[in-house]
């Protein structure tokens, strides 16, 4: 709760963003991006200060907050985990993000259902509803990922779309896209 409560202090502080009767504004800074998309709807990134948080929030075309994902980042800005909220901020989701040793390459996304905890009967450990699990070439090129879901009669698209990884940094990418 105190996490949720920094988050929601730190984009009052740092987020020139705000919802209209009549639709959605933004404007691009040093902690802010957005990303507008083909279909009306856009994408509001912010960013702590110190790079260490990372707020995804998804609108409509219509101005309505579709989805709030929170990543943690870790001092070279790769999201170690990350909680999804819906619109109506329910936490629906959260995610771990495992990283190679030797070079730093993700390996391993691992999603839980924040709503259903699902314990594994033979070690007592909580269970994902789906993991990605990523290979490289030798010329260090990431390849589809393997998808597992652990739902029965369930792909792990259907759980939650695509990955919830961030592939590009959207503060490394071009403004106001």
């Amino acid at each position: 709760m105190k996490f949720l409560r920094l988050a929601a202090i730190l984009a009052l502080c740092i987020l020139p963003v705000f919802s209209e009767e009549s639709g959605f504004k933004a404007v691009d800074g040093p902690n802010v991006r957005v990303m507008r998309h083909d279909d009306g709807s856009r994408t509001v990134f912010t960013r702590s200060p110190d790079n260490r948080v990372l707020t995804k929030k998804t609108y409509t075309g219509n101005g309505a907050l579709f989805l709030v994902t929170i990543y943690r980042m870790d001092a070279h800005g790769n999201p170690m985990n990350c909680k999804i909220y819906d619109g109506q901020k329910t936490e629906m989701f959260k995610s771990r993000y495992g990283y190679r040793k030797t070079d730093g390459q993700l390996v391993e996304e691992q999603m839980f259902d924040s709503r259903v905890k699902r314990i594994d009967p033979n070690t007592g450990e909580e269970m994902p509803v789906r993991r990605f699990i990523y290979t490289y070439d030798a010329l260090g090129n990431r390849s589809a990922p393997i998808s597992i879901t652990l739902i029965p009669g369930k792909t792990a698209e259907d759980v939650f779309g695509g990955p919830s990884v961030l592939d590009v940094n959207p503060f490394d990418a071009p403004a106001g896209r």
